[in-house]
């Protein structure tokens, strides 16, 4: 098995709470000795996950350019949903559910941060291509501080394809996109909804826009054309949120 490498306290605090993913090893920093490093040594007691003391020096050697803030984990694969996976899991999800879609969000910084917003706001999964997509990497489990362990995460080899399937178990699509005419915040949000986000810079891609069922804008009244992917999916998930309170 090879091992994924989860630094950071709260990605490594996440990883300890999920029952599902194996733990093989825990280094921490011999330097850190508060509170947020004894409740991981603490979990990682509670798992029998063993921990090796190194100084935050030789950390940095074998890690150099990681913020790893004194503690790395290495961890077994998160589970490997694909679009076969769609129909359970929307079947599992909360009533009404709230799937995102990302198409093609190539930086990991980016998907690390819709995560984190997927997260905070209640979504029930995520679904990403296999290509032209950031996959599950370190950096994205940074930035995502522990979402990347609590959300599933699909990966689908045809993202038209998963979204039509999608769509066959009664769930609207609504895509970005800034020429449309309706805001999200004129779009009814209170049914079970997938909403997709494009790709930083270039946007939706003509077919994935073409199988949305329908397209919302943000308001942009300031001189930029358009926001960060992840800035925008988290205010376009937080007005879903809003509308659903």
């Amino acid at each position: 098995m090879t091992d994924h490498v989860i630094y950071g306290l709260h990605a490594v605090n996440a990883l300890l709470h999920n029952p599902h993913r194996k733990i093989r090893q825990i280094v921490v920093s011999q330097e850190r000795t508060d509170q947020r490093i004894q409740a991981i040594l603490a979990l990682a007691e509670q798992r029998q996950v063993a921990v090796e003391t190194l100084a935050t020096a030789k950390i940095n050697q074998r890690f150099p350019d990681v913020i790893h803030q004194g503690v790395i984990a290495f961890a077994g694969s998160l589970p490997d949903y694909n679009e076969n996976d769609l129909p359970a899991l929307l079947n599992a999800s909360k009533k009404p559910g709230l799937v995102l879609i990302l198409d093609g969000v190539t930086d990991p910084h980016n998907l690390g941060a819709c995560l984190r917003s997927a997260d905070a706001t209640g979504v029930d999964f995520v679904v990403i291509p296999k290509d032209k997509n950031a996959s599950i990497t370190p950096i994205v489990s940074k930035v995502a501080c522990g979402a990347a362990e609590s959300i599933p995460v699909v990966r689908v080899t045809n993202l038209v394809r998963a979204m039509e399937k999608i769509k066959q178990e009664g769930v609207w699509i609504y895509g970005a996109a800034g020429e449309a005419t309706q805001t999200i915040y004129q779009l009814d949000c209170k049914s079970t909804m997938a909403i997709v986000m494009g790709a930083e810079g270039d946007g939706l891609r003509r077919l994935t826009r073409e199988h949305c069922d329908g397209l919302f804008s943000l308001p942009m009244i300031g001189s930029v054309e358009s926001l960060n992917v992840s800035v925008a999916t988290g205010v376009a998930l937080y007005e879903v949120l809003r509308q659903r309170s």
